[in-house]
């Protein structure tokens, strides 16, 4: 495998903690997939889960060189837990079509927290030599 990109991404709680009180449903649903509001939900403490997925996909959106723009969807990144908790991407829609331009085949996605933080660093990998 060889490192294309890599992104990384800060994100304190009381940020999302107010655009969840702002905006509720709206927000989550425009932000967070399905999966990741539930999984946000059945954890003690949901607004740290919830940074910590907001900070992985700003993350990705900086390897890939976009940001978040034109026809991206903040749910065209999802981001999800193996059977032993590590944090896995899953790409649709036009963040996968970037991607797979780009020869992405695989982002490996670390996610950590603090008091009042959560950190994300996101690096893209490929099989082929060289960069499309």
């Amino acid at each position: 495998m060889q490192i294309l990109a890599h992104g990384i991404d800060l994100v304190d709680f009381p940020r999302i903690e107010e655009m969840v009180e702002r905006h509720d449903k709206r927000f989550l649903d425009r932000i967070f997939t399905a999966k990741e509001q539930d999984y946000a939900n059945s954890n003690k403490n949901s607004i740290e889960k919830l940074a910590g997925r907001f900070a992985a996909k700003e993350a990705v959106l900086k390897l890939i060189g976009t940001g978040w723009r034109g026809k991206i969807a903040w749910t065209d990144i999802e981001i999800t837990n193996n059977f032993a908790g590590q944090p896995e991407v899953n790409l649709s829609g036009e963040v996968k079509k970037i991607s797979d331009k780009l020869g992405i085949e695989h982002v490996s996605i670390s996610i950590t927290h603090t008091a009042n933080f959560a950190i994300a660093s996101a690096v893209a990998l490929t099989d082929t030599d060289e960069k499309k």
